[in-house]
């Protein structure tokens, strides 16, 4: 099921479910962001992401987790990836989200973002978090401004924890 979006800079976005058929794809838009935005999302420097790396992402659950890709509408052309694992309780989410390098600063993470917490509550889900480094400024910008509370993460000083509760 697609379900479109719109950003606040009018980008029209197509976003659904990703589907094993599209690892090739999501590889090339992971070569297609910033080196540290790849290095922030996966927590590790490397030039390309793994099919080990990829394969969680084309194979949720669709319960417990789930993957979605965000498509600009006006193009087809794969722009974000957004991810909402759940714990075992249903209790909380983790959530990543990418967005292409040509694409940032378009409002993109900000409608994934929101749209991973409708899923999350869709799922009534108690709250959020997002584990950013330190160092990625940008997006731990982006959480708080959109209500996100920092925290330490426990046994790792170059990790923080952002959540969000819901109830």
């Amino acid at each position: 099921m697609t379900t479109q979006l719109s950003t606040r800079s009018g980008v029209v976005l197509d976003v659904r479910p990703a589907r094993e058929t599209d690892e090739a794809a999501l590889a090339a838009f992971f070569d297609s962001v910033t080196d540290e935005d790849r290095r922030f999302r996966f927590l590790a420097a490397a030039a390309h992401v793994s099919h080990e790396q990829l394969a969680p992402l084309v194979s949720a659950d669709h319960f417990r987790s789930e993957s979605y890709l965000a498509f600009d509408a006006g193009n087809g052309q794969l722009v974000g990836s957004a991810l909402l694992a759940c714990d075992t309780a249903m209790d909380t989410g983790e959530i990543a989200v990418s967005v292409r390098r040509d694409y940032k600063g378009r409002g993109v993470g900000w409608a994934l973002l929101d749209f991973l917490g409708s899923k999350a509550q869709a799922r009534n889900l108690r709250r959020v978090i997002a584990i950013e480094s330190r160092h990625n400024h940008a997006a731990i910008e982006l959480e708080r401004e959109k209500g996100f509370t920092p925290e330490p993460f426990e046994g790792d000083p170059t990790l923080v924890v952002l959540s969000r509760t819901f109830r």
